[in-house]
């Protein structure tokens, strides 16, 4: 199974690597890693993917708790959740095909952030099931780059996985 996780941290020089080296040293994958600072500019959030059981998610969990600069965690993964990606893909693009590729730009509701003379680069920002089907619908064309950011996510509604939430800091949801 899938999981992710809201860890928010202190925005400290040095943190980023710690917990990647965490999960490095354990033997634990990462599909997907987001960082940034949030609302609050001492605090950044980490939205990490992780695949594995409720036990090796259990020993993740753990880990990042012995983590001085770990503030809270937050299984996001069984709430309703926000998510996005975005993506820039270069295409192989000459003059016959243009046309074709800006109707799936259009349907898709994405953007050409740059033109080449023989490519163009497209921007686009979805859930990880949009982002698929566009770079399908793009493969017979010829995708030259792709580059995707990794899931960030947030709790809909009025809940919320930041340090002034109600809970207990260090809980996992």
């Amino acid at each position: 199974m899938t999981h992710t996780l809201a860890v928010l941290v202190e925005n400290n020089p040095g943190v980023l690597a710690r917990v990647a080296g965490l999960f490095s040293r354990r033997g634990f994958n990462i599909d997907s890693l987001a960082v940034g600072r949030t609302e609050d500019p001492s605090v950044s959030r980490m939205t990490i993917v992780v695949e594995g059981d409720d036990r090796y998610l259990e020993q993740v969990n753990k880990q990042l708790h012995k983590l001085v600069d770990v503030i809270k965690i937050s299984d996001i993964t069984r709430d309703a959740y926000v998510d996005r990606e975005l993506v820039l893909i270069k295409v192989h693009a000459d003059a016959s095909k243009r046309a074709e590729i800006m109707q799936l730009v259009d349907i898709f509701r994405a953007r050409i952030v740059d033109v080449g003379l023989k490519t163009l680069t497209v921007e686009i920002t979805g859930n990880e099931g949009k982002i698929d089907a566009f770079e399908d619908s793009l493969r017979p064309f010829g995708i030259k780059e792709l580059v995707r950011t990794g899931k960030i996510a947030m709790l809909r509604g009025t809940k919320s996985s930041s340090k002034n939430n109600s809970q207990k800091e260090g809980d996992v949801n």
